[in-house]
């Protein structure tokens, strides 16, 4: 087999591996937990940051292929997804924390993208159904590890000392802190110390309301579950021979 026939097959595989993920939310979600669950109990540093870096990674070629993005791009987060890992790698094994950061900003800009595709999906449906209520739930907490992964590495860049009182931050505040500012809940334990730490914040908080209000409560008052079944069973129905007069 020639050449161009190899990449022609390699193709068409890869087209039905995503044909199986396609709209698979569910996934993106139960990835997203994973992550959150990986950040809680691990250091942010070291080879347990190399983990969290695979992880996020793997959401964001998921969360791109569910969400039918052209073979480049996913081709083009895939290999992204593997520097930012070669290089967490790099900075485990050399102790330099600049490694890491560079890392986690190419993984910043993964889940951003791969957010922005998904959310795209979302919006662009033509029925509301449980496969768009897990796209909307997914892109909202892939937001909340998009910001985890920014303020550790504005704490990295800062050389520590990102939250106010002189807290010693570990892997598992940022995230906290991260889903706690993104459902405007705050605890108030843990505060950022300056800028641009409370402007990225305010940020966060300001997508966290204007997304459950506007797009997730708008999803979920349209959604009619079950009306998918009741529509097929009613084409049955009206397929079916009528009667004969008795």
């Amino acid at each position: 087999m020639d050449t161009a026939g190899r990449r022609a097959l390699r193709r068409e595989r890869w087209l039905q591996r995503g044909q199986r993920v396609s709209d698979a939310f569910g996934l993106v979600l139960l990835l997203v937990l994973t992550t959150y669950v990986l950040a809680s109990l691990l250091s942010n540093q070291g080879w347990p940051g190399v983990v969290l870096v695979a992880s996020a990674g793997a959401t964001s070629v998921v969360a791109l292929t569910g969400a039918h993005a052209c073979f480049g791009v996913v081709r083009a987060a895939i290999g992204l997804s593997l520097l930012a890992v070669a290089l967490a790698a790099v900075a485990a094994i050399s102790g330099e924390r600049g490694w890491l950061s560079a890392g986690s900003l190419i993984e910043v800009v993964l889940l951003a993208v791969s957010a922005g595709a998904v959310l795209v999906r979302v919006v662009t449906a033509r029925e509301v159904g449980s496969r768009t209520i897990l796209g909307a739930i997914s892109v909202y907490t892939v937001l909340g590890l998009l910001f985890t992964f920014l303020y550790g590495t504005i704490d990295r860049i800062e050389g520590g000392g990102f939250f106010a009182g002189g807290a010693s931050a570990h892997g598992s505040d940022f995230i906290f802190f991260s889903y706690t500012t993104l459902t405007t809940t705050g605890y108030g334990d843990l505060v950022p110390a300056g800028q641009p730490g409370r402007m990225i914040a305010g940020v966060e908080m300001m997508l966290g309301q204007i997304f459950l209000v506007t797009l997730v409560a708008g999803l979920v008052s349209l959604w009619r579950p079950g009306e998918a079944l009741r529509r097929r069973r009613e084409g049955r129905g009206g397929d079916a021979p009528e009667a004969p007069p008795s």
